[in-house]
């Protein structure tokens, strides 16, 4: 099980959004490199990047920031947001990302997606965010009418990596992670799913470890792990049954 530290950049900052509101979003560090080095250095071994602006934009907008972050850090690193053709997925593997999150561009183009899953193994996830079952799209602005379960069944043979399932009515609210939800969209694919969107305590994390939630593959953690709810060196010696 992995826990996936999150960084969201907006304007070139770490910030953190509530429901995806770009309106409603708090600074938590001016450099985004050094936030993801206090991760490395703290135990975590694998960085969750979202490109907030290019989420919005439909194209890359904070790509100085992400590739300082490669600089700073050796661990592995997913990002989303803003790409949208195989030219970007390809860049960004060439860059050093270990593997891109295509989300709008699995709803309005999936022939893309699975052309990029089939060019580039192992190293094209899908981001699913979903309000009240429904998918959104660009940057979450619009839902559509989409299920959940329905998206992630046209990927089923196409060899994506991952799913990234958030709820969006849980993201930044710190209210726990729909468990039910992402439990029952890991149940009806066999493509390994991650959850994301509320954790807010290390009884989110020891949930994640109860047998029902054994099939995913881990979870992301944002807010909780900038305001202090969640200590970090707690949370990974419980993933790796060490006591805290």
């Amino acid at each position: 099980m992995i826990l996936f530290p999150a960084i969201d950049l907006k304007e070139g900052k770490c910030v953190r959004l509530v429901q995806g509101d770009m309106a409603r979003a708090t600074v938590f560090n001016h450099d985004p490199a050094q936030q993801a080095a206090q991760f490395e250095s703290q135990g975590f071994r694998y960085l969750h990047i979202v490109d907030l602006d290019g989420a919005f934009a439909g194209k890359p907008v904070n790509a100085h920031a992400v590739e300082r972050i490669l600089e700073a850090v050796g661990m592995p690193v997913q990002l989303g947001g803003g790409i949208r053709d195989l030219a970007g997925v390809e860049a960004w593997l060439e860059k050093g990302i270990t593997r891109v999150i295509l989300g709008t561009a699995a709803v309005r183009d999936p022939g893309f997606v699975k052309e990029a899953a089939r060019r580039f193994p192992g190293r094209v996830a899908v981001g699913i965010d979903a309000r009240d079952g429904r998918v959104a799209v660009e940057g979450w602005a619009e839902t559509s009418d989409l299920e959940a379960a329905e998206l992630a069944r046209r990927f089923e043979d196409a060899g994506v990596a991952a799913i990234i399932y958030t709820d969006i009515a849980r993201d930044g609210l710190l209210k726990g992670l729909n468990l039910d939800a992402t439990i029952a969209l890991a149940d009806a694919v066999s493509i390994p799913v991650i959850a994301s969107g509320g954790l807010a305590s290390l009884d989110d994390v020891k949930a994640l470890l109860e047998p029902r939630a054994q099939k995913l593959e881990g979870a992301i953690t944002g807010r909780a792990l900038y305001d202090g709810r969640l200590d970090p060196r707690a949370a990974l010696a419980l993933v790796a049954g060490l006591p805290a």
